[in-house]
């Protein structure tokens, strides 16, 4: 399966579904950390999202980090995200 399919949803769904972790809330957005396995470990891979004037604003990431665990994976997707959100705030969806 490719990268963009494991990413977005395309046949894994079993798999896509199984990465993501518990929504956290960060300042107003939410975080959600949706690891998944390349090359036999996770790459660090998430979701920040807002409501923003009754419409849902998503802003997907991936890093280069990865690692031989799930929860590392998690732990640092959430970490990067809090940076974005602090350093950048709604500029992230413009």
């Amino acid at each position: 399966m490719s990268f963009w399919k494991k990413l977005f949803g395309g046949s894994g769904g079993e798999a896509a579904e199984e990465a993501a972790g518990e929504p956290v809330e960060h300042n107003g957005f939410t975080i959600r950390a949706t690891p998944f396995t390349e090359g036999g470990q996770y790459q660090t891979c998430g979701v920040i999202s807002k409501e923003i004037g009754g419409e849902v604003k998503e802003h997907r990431f991936i890093r280069a980090d990865r690692f031989a665990a799930k929860q590392d994976a998690i732990d640092v997707t959430l970490r990067k995200a809090r940076q974005v959100i602090d350093e950048q705030g709604e500029k992230i969806f413009g």
